[in-house]
């Protein structure tokens, strides 16, 4: 990436994601709102040399807590990989994460792909699933929408720059066996995930959508 970036984290997980950047050099903060997952992200750290350590912070809350913690445009990145889908306001949430991003800052955001939904148990012969799957989202659901997202997007200041789809193939199967830390993923396996993820129709059907946003200058005017 070129320079030191200040990296916010909203739902840390296992702190992977964290723990790779600060790796790498970047200032990350991390949000959890789940006790139990604040202990483990905790517990890697202290196995970690004191610069990782000093590099990464990991704090309780969610990504509607950022106006309590952090001032504008605090971040150059903000990433946002699944609690969006949980959170009571969305719409508030990403404004909220917009708001802490920098000029020109990094929105990240990943969301399950309703519109192709049926696709995962329809490839596990679950047709069942699959024809309750293929009904329209509910109301609860239709925010989920990526053309929604991209309105969305640019109504809080952080207009649509690109997207992604994520597991086109190697969607997750109930039967599927467990990763092996031996016999790591066919690298063929993902130069095709990469390549079918950047274009349609093949990203339309993945069973993630990753979107990026930009945010504007502050003070111009969103559409």
């Amino acid at each position: 990436m070129g320079r030191r970036l200040r990296v916010l984290d909203i739902g840390l997980g296992e702190g992977t994601q964290a723990l790779r950047l600060a790796r790498a050099g970047h200032q990350v903060t991390g949000l959890e709102s789940d006790p139990a997952l604040l202990d483990l992200v905790r517990g890697a750290l202290e196995d970690e040399p004191e610069g990782i350590r000093e590099r990464c912070r990991v704090m309780a809350g969610t990504g509607q807590d950022t106006g309590v913690h952090f001032l504008p445009g605090t971040f150059d990145v903000v990433l946002c990989h699944g609690p969006l889908t949980s959170a009571r306001d969305p719409e508030s949430t990403l404004a909220g994460l917009a708001r802490v991003l920098d000029s020109g800052g990094l929105l990240s955001v990943v969301i399950p792909n309703v519109t192709a939904r049926a696709m995962g148990p329809g490839l596990a012969g679950d047709w069942t699933a699959a024809q309750a799957a293929l009904t329209e989202p509910g109301d609860e659901e239709r925010w989920l929408r990526r053309e929604t997202l991209e309105k969305l997007l640019s109504r809080i200041g952080a207009p649509l720059e690109r997207w992604y789809g994520v597991d086109v193939f190697s969607r997750e199967r109930a039967d599927a066996p467990a990763a092996d830390p031996a016999h790591p993923l066919d690298e063929r396996l993902l130069a095709t995930e990469e390549r079918a993820g950047r274009q349609s129709p093949y990203r339309d059907i993945a069973a993630l959508v990753h979107l990026f946003g930009v945010r504007q200058t502050r003070g111009a005017a969103a559409e």
